[in-house]
This record gives structure tokens, sequence and C-alpha cells, in this order.
């Protein structure tokens, strides 16, 4: 029996999630969009994830924007969102209203498909974002997180399939997120879940472990009707099976695709050059590595987690974090590790690395999560862990939307003129700092994305950046070195990049600029924490808020400070009972260990 197989292309969303830490910028998709429409895709997924989150916070485009410049240019071809049920884009739940009114807005704005997830696989929190799907006349893809644990088994599974197809779904989609599939358990569940329901099966599995190819044909062989790939050059390793190895191992064959291989070959030939630009954003830990069977951090977590650490320097520690990110989640009740629920396991593992101590400093998501706040967890949560987190507080059952009022009349109080549209408020609405802080910064005409590093010239050293080439003699301790420095890197966040050559060798420099974020309220350098009443911070970040003033009175555990480390925050606390004699930060400020951040006199 001959029967198509469908073909869902990555490449302008979970692609470069997986290997780039979501950096490509829109400038570099436009001009191959007439040529990808040309393909015969099923669809492309274009937005959602952690698009969104980095068109803001790094990038500075409108993700709105984007949107709809990519749906000028793709008019052939269904356009794919990855929505997180309802945490929509963001790291919380929303309410309903804001739910309604985001998917209504990604469906004016251009989205076809919505692949909807749960991070818990609770489908009560699928519920508001089908709905609002179906309203608006889009195809509402129900989906499945894939993980192994325990207590997930294939009649879990199906069982969350009954209740999505209850629901109305037009599909049904095996997020295996992480690269945990293996082809006989593939071949099992897909055959279930076809013999349970009457809907179209797609299949997006990460070829972190290097079997997402042959779990894809196990299940086209068992009924699956689609398949998610991504263009060879972006391909493979934490990222998808390439689009071109699909296409032809199913050439001439009952499974045909149809593609056409040489226009998708000249693609990935344009995308190969285009990945070159991101090159600071490569990571060793994106290729192919079996441990993902055990730490299970999927493909998307791996990049970022990697490119996180390197920038908090403590890249030479990621094997102890993926040691422990198993542990956490066992203690967790075995969540899927898919964002949110990734981000706030991996972060709390890095917190427990770092500090030397496991949940010495617990995130304020841990904490919610904890508290039912996300949905119900798949196992049992440790007692321990819990109590240590929450104390005695009350677990909710509900749904956790339930308990949520109206959002949107006060976000658009909120947000006032800087607001220009519904999008916008929107947009406030997933990520409240940075969301205002980019439409303030549009407002201004000062948006500027974070500088990219010079591509490498293919000798194995840099680009000379703008600048004059400058030769110096060093003497240092009585050996003089011949510099010779080539160029200057483009200025970053507080470094700046230097390419020289000590005696004929070649060197990069790069310089931290301490005195533009280290210096505290007033401008005044911190000190370093030595005293029982020095509060400090284990990790690396910024201060998203101060939660006293000099002369409160506070007790031992008393949060003082919050801070954001990895896009997750945390709660700083007072070590003694004592009076706050001086705060040396405010909102905003960037702080590093060891500094002394407040001081309280017993």
């Amino acid at each position: 029996m001959s029967k198509r197989i469908n073909v869902t292309d990555t490449i302008l969303r979970d692609a470069h999630q997986s290997l780039l830490a979501t950096r490509m910028r829109t400038e570099d998709m436009l001009p191959i969009c007439s040529k990808l429409d040309q393909v015969g895709y099923w669809s492309l997924e274009v937005w959602g994830g952690a698009t969104f989150d980095s068109c803001v916070r790094f990038l500075k485009e409108d993700p709105w924007e984007r949107l709809r410049q990519l749906r000028a240019a793709l008019p052939n071809t269904r356009l794919q969102m990855l929505l997180r049920g309802q945490n929509l884009l963001g790291y919380r739940h929303y309410s309903d209203d804001v739910v309604r009114a985001f998917v209504a807005k990604a469906a004016v704005n251009g989205i076809d498909v919505f692949r909807i997830f749960d991070a818990m696989n609770d489908v009560r929190n699928l519920k508001t974002a089908i709905s609002a799907v179906k309203a608006a006349g889009k195809h509402a893809q129900g989906t499945i997180c894939y993980t192994t644990s325990p207590v997930h088994t294939v009649e879990l599974f199906v069982e969350q399939a009954k209740a999505l197809e209850a629901m109305g779904v037009d599909s049904l989609a095996i997020k295996d997120m992480a690269g945990l599939l293996t082809p006989f358990a593939t071949g099992e569940l897909v055959e279930a879940l076809k013999a349970a329901t009457s809907l179209p099966v797609f299949i997006h599995s990460h070829d972190t472990a290097g079997l997402a190819a042959m779990c894809q044909l196990k299940a086209i062989e068992c009924g699956a009707d689609n398949i998610d790939t991504a263009i060879g050059s972006m391909a493979w390793g934490t990222s998808h099976p390439g689009t071109e190895s699909m296409v032809a191992a199913l050439k001439g064959t009952p499974y045909d695709t149809g593609l056409d291989l040489e226009l998708i070959q000249e693609i990935s030939m344009y995308f190969m050059e285009v990945r070159k630009k991101y090159h600071q954003f490569e990571s060793p830990f994106t290729g192919v590595d079996t441990r993902v069977q055990i730490n299970q951090v999927p493909g998307g977590m791996m990049s970022n987690l990697a490119n996180q650490l390197k920038e908090q320097g403590a890249l030479n520690r990621i094997n102890e974090v993926f040691e422990e990110i198993p542990r956490v989640r066992a203690d967790l009740g075995y969540p899927p590790l898919v964002t949110p629920t990734s981000q706030i396991v991996g972060t709390q593992a890095v917190f427990n690395v770092l500090a030397g101590e496991r949940y010495k400093t617990i995130t304020n998501e841990v904490k919610l999560y904890l508290q039912g706040r996300y949905g119900q967890a798949p196992g049992a949560i440790n007692p321990k862990v819990q109590v240590q987190a929450i104390g005695d507080e009350q677990v909710i059952e509900v749904r956790p939307a339930d308990l949520l009022k109206p959002e949107m009349d006060r976000l658009r109080s909120e947000i006032g003129n800087l607001a220009k549209s519904e999008e916008d408020v929107l947009t406030f609405a997933m990520f409240p700092d940075i969301g205002r802080k980019f439409l303030e910064e549009r407002a201004a005409g000062t948006l500027e994305p974070e500088a990219l590093l010079p591509i490498p010239d293919g000798n194995g050293g840099p680009a000379a950046a703008e600048g004059v080439a400058t030769e110096f003699m060093v003497d240092v301790h009585g050996e003089s070195y011949r510099i010779d420095i080539t160029g200057v890197g483009v200025k970053g966040d507080g470094t700046r990049h230097f390419y020289m050559s000590i005696d004929g060798m070649p060197e990069e420099v790069v310089l931290e600029e301490l005195n533009q974020f280290v210096g505290g309220a007033g401008g005044a350098a911190r000190g370093r924490a030595s005293e029982p009443g020095h509060v400090t911070t284990s990790m690396p970040g910024n201060i998203v808020d101060v939660l006293v003033a000099e002369g409160d009175k506070v007790k031992a555990g008393q949060a003082v400070l919050v801070s954001e480390a990895m896009k997750m925050e945390s709660e700083i606390q007072a070590a003694i009972d004592g009076t706050v004699k001086a705060v040396h930060v405010v909102k905003g400020d960037r702080v590093n260990p060891g500094e002394i951040l407040i001081e309280i006199e017993a």
C-alpha cells in the first residue's frame, strides 16, 4: 500500500534552537524563503519555543514582525509554531484570557498549525489553548512529551492521546525532545496510538543519541504519517535527522515524500554559510551523545545550558550538571524535560553543583512546581525536598489556571503607551522585564542586537576586525615578547575581544570591564563577603528585586533579594538576625559570587 510521508522542516525554529542557542536572525531567513516555499513541505516550523524570548532578549527583533515577514515570504506553506499550553511562550501559567488572546493574534499574524504541549503531560493545561486554536479555525496538534521513567508507560501515553482526541485535536505529535526514543519503543508506541485513536501521528525526535533516523523509519513502518526533519547543514546531533537523508531514504518506496532532493540540497548550502555567522554559539555538547539516555537533557536545553554555563565561567563543570539533572528530576517526580520543566530542573541542578550543596538555594520556579502551580507531577515528589522548599504550604490539586484572575486589562494598564498594539501587550505579558525594556528601547530608537564575533578566516585564525594593527615589544620579568595586534572584536556585554600574535603564535584575549557592572548603588566597588552578616550570591546573575532597605529588621532565612540566573529567579536570604546596615545593589545590577550585596548587623 502506497502512503506518502509528509515532512515538517524545523530549520527556522528548532534546528537553530538546538544547535545555535536560538540566535538565527530574521535577516538570514528571508533570503531563502522563496526556495523553502517551493519544496512542498507539509509545514515549516518557524515560531514559538525559545524564539520569542531570544528575539526580545538577544536579537532585539519584534517576534510578531518576524512572523508577519515569514508569512508574507512563505505564501504557499503552512507555518507551524510550538506552544507550551497554558505557559504559552513564557515560564509560568497565564490566565485563560491571555491564552485566548495570544492564540488569536498568532493565528491572525500567520500561524496555521499549533503544536501544543504541556511539560507535565497534564492535559488540563492544554484545554484552553486547544479550544482557542479551534475557535481560530486553525490546526490543533495535541502533543505527548515522550520520556522514560518508572512511571511513564505506553499505557499512560495512550490514555493521554485519548484525552487529547476527546478535546478535539486534529493530530497527535510524539515529541521526543531529548532523543530518548529507540526504534522498537517507537514502533510499539506508534502502533498503540494508531490502534487507540483515529488521528494522524507526527514524529518529532532529536538525534542526540544517534537513533532518530532509525526511529522515524520504524515509526513509518508502524503507521506514522509525518516526520520532523532539519535541513542537512543544521541537522543531526541535538537537532533532527537531515531532511535530505530522510527524503533519499524514502525515495522510490511506498513512503516516498515526493520532495525535490536537489532543491533541498541547494537550500542546505545556503544554511551552511549562514551557520558560520553564528560560530560563537556553537557548542561541543551538541553532537551525538548517548549519555542522553541517562541525563535526558533535550537538544535545545543542551545548547542553551552550555552557552549559559560558558557565560558564567563554569563550562568545565557541565558534566557534573549532567550527572545532577537526573537526581533533581527524580526528586521532582520525574517530569519530562521540556520547557519550562527542563529549565526548572536544569537550573536547579546548576545551583546544586555550583553552590557545593544540594538545594542550598532553591529557585522560585522549583517552589512553584512543588506547590502544584505547573500541574500534577507524574510521580511521587521527594518529601524532604518539598518540605525544605515550601514548608507546610498547601499543594494545589486543581488546574493551576483556575486560580488565576483575568490579566489582559491589568497588563494593558501596566505597559501603557509603550504598547502600540495588542501584540505589544502580549510581548510584555510573556516577559515583563525584558519585554518592557524592549519596548522602551524601541520607543527610544536604541534597539541593538548582541554583538556577533568576526567569522574565522579559514586559516585557523579570526578575521581581522576594523582597526589598525599595532606592534609592541613587551618585557615581563626580564622576558621579551613580540606582540602584534591584528584586530579588535565587536564589543559585547562588558567584554572586548582582541586578536593578536605573541611571538608568532595567534591568540585571542578577552577583556572584561569589571567597572561597568561590579559597581553597586552609587558606583562604589563592592567588597568581598567575609562576615556572617554579609549577604552574597552563589551564582552570577542580575538583581530582579530588592526586598529590604537600610534600617529594616530581618530574620535569618528571610528573603532580602531576588536574583535571576539562566532565566530562573531565586531568593537570596539573610544568614543572621539583625538590622540592614547597607544595601549595595539596585534592581538591574549584575552581581557575582563573593560580592557583598547587603550588610546586616547583628
